[in-house]
């Protein structure tokens, strides 16, 4: 009799624990967006909140299902992507926090280090306004270069004000840039171009974005979710000590939390 009562009440306990956990579906890109995610799910589950995740390889479906409630957050974009796309698409969507960055570093093969890099010396940039305007604020930011006023996200070198070292850019496709590092003084590698180069994303650059800069992606829900509950246990999950230990120790630097 008391083993049937006991039966009886842990099925009711697993029952009310069941109907307790919330589910939310999130989108990512594949690869470390997707990987990271994989690892919020079980801190989340710990707090009652099941996570069904959804990858899109397309950028701009994770935005599109948000805006009409198809699924619940997306974690895949930055700040001045999704500023874009809500300025050209009037999507209702809004960061709720933080999570990782990229960071673009600046490589030499001829230089140790960015004090050793001459007067005149030639630096390939990207040549696509998201990527090279990216990084020009890269160098302003370490006081390389400074560009004039309200040029926002997407400078160009005819933005350059001040440019002590009358350093000359040279414009490339992003995939190009490790490919001239034999033929320029230093060269803007995106985190992606340059580990396929066989570059070290954390040893090797001389100059190296911060990981709370502009580029950090986020976590985006949608403005009418924004305070819900389960929005705080998301965020909550991914900037936990479990996951912040599992991006550095997956991806050794090349992705680095925010938090």
């Amino acid at each position: 009799m008391l083993n049937r009562s006991f039966l009886v009440a842990l099925s009711l306990a697993v029952l009310v624990g069941t109907a307790s956990a919330e589910t939310i579906r999130v989108a990512v890109t594949p690869g470390p967006h997707a990987q990271i995610l994989e690892a919020v799910k079980p801190v989340a589950a710990a707090k009652g909140l099941d996570i069904e995740i959804l990858e899109f390889s397309d950028y701009v479906v994770p935005n599109q299902a948000l805006d009409a409630g198809e699924i619940e957050a997306n974690s895949f974009q930055n700040q001045p992507y999704l500023d874009n796309q809500k300025a050209d698409r009037g999507y209702r969507i809004e960061p709720v926090a933080p999570t990782v960055n990229f960071p673009l570093g600046v490589y030499s093969r001829k230089w140790k280090s960015w004090d050793e890099v001459p007067e005149g010396a030639s630096i390939a940039i990207q040549n696509d306004p998201t990527n090279g305007g990216r990084s020009l604020l890269l160098l302003q930011d370490k006081g390389v270069i400074r560009l004039k006023d309200g040029v926002g996200f997407k400078p160009t070198v005819i933005d350059i004000v001040e440019n002590p070292k009358k350093l000359r850019f040279v414009e490339l496709e992003a995939a190009q840039t490790p490919r001239a590092l034999d033929d320029v003084d230093a060269a803007a590698i995106n985190t992606n171009y340059a580990v396929s180069a066989g570059l070290d994303p954390v040893k090797d650059p001389i100059l190296k974005e911060d990981a709370k800069g502009p580029y950090v992606n986020l976590i985006a829900v949608r403005a009418v979710d924004k305070d819900k509950p389960w929005v705080k246990t998301l965020v909550d999950s991914y900037r936990s000590p479990e996951v912040k230990a599992f991006v550095l120790d997956t991806f050794k630097g090349s992705v680095l939390p925010s938090w």
